[in-house]
């Protein structure tokens, strides 16, 4: 069975940015599907110019399609990251590791530009909601 995942609430909450056609999470079977995430605030504007920001915000959009698919973040098993600068690779280790801790998921890391050039940072991922 595939299903939508629309997580609600308010910041950070993995709603996607407003005019993108996209559904912020699909599950299927026993696994997620997370649309790539960038941090957001309240009405879904993109966070900008605080690349921590942009990192821990991708990442809680994550953590909210999961947690609203019934989910748990320590059962994302696959992360696409994806940065606009290579010079940001660092920082985005130090930031990363901190929210994941000692097993982190599988990670595939890929440079590269984005629709929206102020985004630094977009994140997607695969969950594995079984038991």
């Amino acid at each position: 069975m595939i299903e939508p995942i629309h997580p609600s609430g308010t910041n950070n909450s993995g709603k996607g940015v407003p005019g993108i056609p996209l559904t912020p999470g699909i599950k299927a079977g026993d696994f997620l599907f997370v649309s790539g995430q960038v941090a957001t605030d309240d009405d879904g504007s993109v966070i900008i110019g605080d690349f921590e920001a942009e990192v821990n915000g991708a990442i809680d959009n994550v953590f909210a399609v999961v947690e609203a698919a019934g989910g748990s973040t320590d059962k994302i098993v696959k992360i696409n990251a994806y940065l606009s600068n290579g010079a940001s690779f660092a920082r985005f280790n130090e930031l990363y590791a901190a929210r994941f801790g000692d097993v982190p998921p599988a990670r595939t890391t890929v440079v590269s530009g984005f629709g929206n050039p102020d985004v630094r940072v977009e994140l997607e991922a695969v969950a594995y909601l079984g038991d």
